[in-house]
């Protein structure tokens, strides 16, 4: 299953862009999730398929894409996909992708002269690879105007002074070249840490545990909530049961406190929760039930 779309949220004075490059089976259910139980899959597969599950195989359906927030004036890019024609051997569905995120964005009316902020939620290979530009035999900046907003804590653990996040992956190395190290170069990155606020809409901060730096963007604006939570979420069987980790989490204690800390939140403060990763509407209202939480209603686009 594969669809490029646009999708448009607004949010008080804050416009959303859904922008989806793919979406898919993805890997085997608890491979993903691997504390969550056939169970917990099997009796939700009345929401959960076919946007989230495929019963018949058992398997996580995901989805890849980018938000354009546009706040304040400004142009704000959350997130920014694979990248096209990366060497990614540890990651056959990222290996020498091609994809076209410049081409769904002009579509959306975006040039890439017109992105004011890239924001990284963390330093995974599908959040940063269409950072960069092939530009003969090396990697530009593709918005190159933007200021780039990348989480200090992965920039160190990703980057040359920690040893390419010692030495955990080949990958690794090659993200932090090809899709980070270029932005340092061209002077458009931006480190931060515990909190960044981008305008009076928009605020980052720290949510580590999937990555040292992985983080969240809140949107707040006249009344409407939201906030985008990353890779805190893979799979909505981890608002049911936020216990479980993605198979991606590096600390797996600090993902949960993470994750029940922005799921209490946005349960109290009726924030519409926005994974990077969920297919389907792609955000849902959270809410309290007993000691835990449950979905409330999907977003509609």
């Amino acid at each position: 299953m594969t669809s490029e779309h646009v999708e448009r949220i607004v949010l008080g004075d804050v416009e959303v862009l859904r922008i989806t490059e793919w979406q898919g089976p993805f890997a085997a259910a608890r491979d993903l999730v691997p504390d969550s139980t056939a169970g917990l899959w099997q009796e939700n597969e009345g929401w959960l398929a076919p946007d989230h599950w495929d019963p018949a195989g058992d398997l996580a359906v995901a989805a890849l894409q980018s938000w354009v927030v546009r706040s304040g004036g400004r142009t704000v890019l959350v997130d920014t996909g694979v990248g096209s024609g990366r060497e990614r051997p540890g990651s056959p569905l990222f290996h020498r992708r091609q994809s076209d995120l410049p081409g769904l964005l002009a579509r959306a009316g975006v040039r890439p002269e017109d992105v004011d902020v890239v924001v990284n939620t963390h330093v995974h290979a599908d959040h940063v690879g269409w950072n960069t530009t092939a530009d003969g035999e090396a990697w530009v900046p593709t918005f190159p105007g933007a200021q780039y907003l990348v989480p200090a804590a992965d920039d160190f653990h990703f980057g040359p002074d920690n040893g390419y996040g010692q030495g955990r992956q080949e990958d690794d190395r090659l993200v932090y070249e090809d899709s980070i190290a270029p932005v340092h170069r061209a002077g458009q990155a931006v480190l931060w840490d515990g909190e960044h606020r981008i305008d009076e809409n928009l605020v980052l901060e720290s949510a580590p545990g999937h990555t040292p730096g992985s983080s969240v963007l809140r949107v707040a604006s006249r009344g409407d909530r939201a906030v985008f939570a990353g890779d805190l979420l893979h799979s909505p069987v981890q608002i049911l049961s936020p216990s479980c980790n993605s198979c991606f989490c590096l600390d797996p204690e600090q993902a949960v406190a993470s994750r029940r800390r922005i799921l209490e939140r946005a349960a109290g403060e009726r924030e519409l929760v926005v994974p990077a990763h969920f297919g389907g509407p792609g955000a849902v209202e959270v809410r309290r039930s007993g000691a835990g939480f449950a979905l409330g209603r999907w977003a509609a686009a």
